[in-house]
């Protein structure tokens, strides 16, 4: 074999070698990136929080809202919600959730001094908690379950199905027992697609009447 073959077998092979290396990196990468938007758990059970939902798909903010008529914190507070990206996809063109769906709802405190603002809130730094809503079918009996997370240890605890929280949102939930009807961008494609829960519009027209 010549010297200018082996060298040419030479390039060849380091050329097949970078290929099988990006291919390997873009593997990697989709597995970390699916691994990062999927339900995991450790071996307790409780739910490993994902560490990278601000750059889900975010849906709404709210501000000091409560389901019950005497709730009283005593200060201000934002909730804020992001949704795994694959969840948001399908529910575009279904209408609806698909199994394995992440929802996570972080409260930040609201103030209304610092800088120049004169008038009205603004998020602060401090997250004052986060709640994770996950749809795993085979895992939990109704399908859904609520997470307690601790922001430190980024560990989600799993919040009993008697807790108030479950009954609320099968009682309420616009579309699959969640609460579409204040997510501004889903409302309008659960309505086209016809998925609005019959609980949910027959409580949306009494509040509607006069």
């Amino acid at each position: 074999m010549s010297r200018r073959t082996i060298s040419a077998l030479g390039s060849a092979l380091f050329l097949a070698a970078g290929v099988f290396a990006v291919l390997a990196s873009v593997r990697q990468s989709h597995v970390l990136a699916a691994a990062d938007t999927e339900p995991t758990y450790n071996r307790n059970g409780d739910l490993i929080a994902p560490a990278r939902y601000r750059e889900w798909t975010y849906l709404t903010s709210g501000i000091d809202m409560s389901y019950t008529a005497n709730a009283t914190p005593g200060h201000s507070m934002f909730d804020n919600v992001f949704v795994n990206p694959e969840a948001y996809q399908r529910f575009v063109k279904t209408g609806t959730w698909p199994d394995r769906t992440i929802m996570v709802l972080e409260v930040r405190e609201a103030k209304d001094r610092g800088s120049i603002n004169l008038g009205g809130h603004y998020q602060g730094t401090d997250v004052m908690g986060i709640e994770v809503h996950v749809k795993d079918e085979t895992r939990f009996p109704a399908k859904w379950a609520f997470f307690e997370v601790d922001s430190v240890k980024g560990i989600g605890t799993l919040i009993p199905q008697g807790a108030p929280c479950y009954s609320c949102h099968a009682e309420h939930g616009a579309v699959d027992t969640t609460f579409v009807q204040f997510y501004p961008t889903l409302l309008p494609i659960a309505r086209q697609k016809q998925t609005l829960s019959a609980a949910f519009q027959k409580e949306n027209a009494m509040v509607a009447k006069p």
